[in-house]
């Protein structure tokens, strides 16, 4: 039978649009608090206020994930403001491409610093917090590019398939305190990150949105705490 989730607390980065947004709104539906995390306070706070329209909590902090002295401080204030998670939802991500040899350094450098430190940073802080509760769930949002590489996405592709490798290391090591660990891998969905200005003009009947990773995300959630996905992949089905 599956779980209520209601009254339970969830951190998320990237929230501030997309599908950091989207879950933040369904987890408010089903009556979980909900911490944001994102580099732009005046996002987060519209995003508190349409959470908060459900009768639940919402607590913002801002912050770039890539820097661990800004994650630890705003882990720390979500905590004192909603106690501590109960979900952790890694959705924080930038996207690099271009031929190997025409990507900068740095800009390949920064992909691997927000995409994988950045997750690590926010799971190290955060999952303290789970251990203590003997449960909880981690869900990092990977993608279609960290299962098969292609052509011009070197860095991304990269990112990814390390935060694979990360999820699936650190659920074997803490299934022994009943904490679910699983990622999302979906093919390409309607954000802003993959058609930035042009959004608006997506045909939203051939793309994925990022409401349905959300449901498919809540859905996961409510699973009995006996069992889980560890790994799902989730593609559009005509976009073309």
């Amino acid at each position: 039978m599956a779980q209520s989730i209601k009254g339970k607390t969830a951190y998320i980065t990237g929230a501030g649009r997309g599908i950091g947004k989207a879950v933040a709104l369904e987890l408010a539906r089903e009556g979980v608090h909900v911490g944001l995390i994102a580099r732009t306070e005046s996002s987060l706070e519209r995003v508190a206020e349409e959470v908060m329209s459900h009768g639940v909590k919402a607590s913002v902090a801002a912050a770039d994930i890539s820097d661990m002295e800004q994650v630890n401080a705003a882990i720390s204030k979500l905590d004192d403001d909603l106690g501590g998670a109960d979900i952790l939802i890694n959705n924080a991500g930038i996207g690099t491409y271009g031929p190997f040899l025409e990507i900068d350094p740095e800009d390949w450098k920064r992909t691997f610093e927000v995409n994988v430190f950045g997750t690590y940073y926010v799971t190290r802080a955060v999952l303290p917090q789970l251990i203590k509760k003997n449960r909880g769930d981690i869900i990092n949002i990977s993608s279609s590019s960290g299962l098969k590489g292609t052509a011009n996405s070197t860095a991304y592709c990269g990112s990814k398939f390390a935060v694979q490798g990360m999820t699936e290391a650190l659920m074997q090591e803490v299934r022994q305190h009943n904490i679910r660990v699983m990622t999302l891998n979906p093919s390409l969905v309607a954000t802003e990150l993959v058609f930035g200005d042009e959004l608006d003009q997506v045909d939203t009947e051939k793309y994925m949105q990022p409401e349905d990773l959300a449901e498919h995300m809540v859905s996961q959630l409510k699973l009995h705490p006996r069992i889980f996905i560890k790994q799902s992949l989730q593609w559009a089905t005509n976009p073309f």
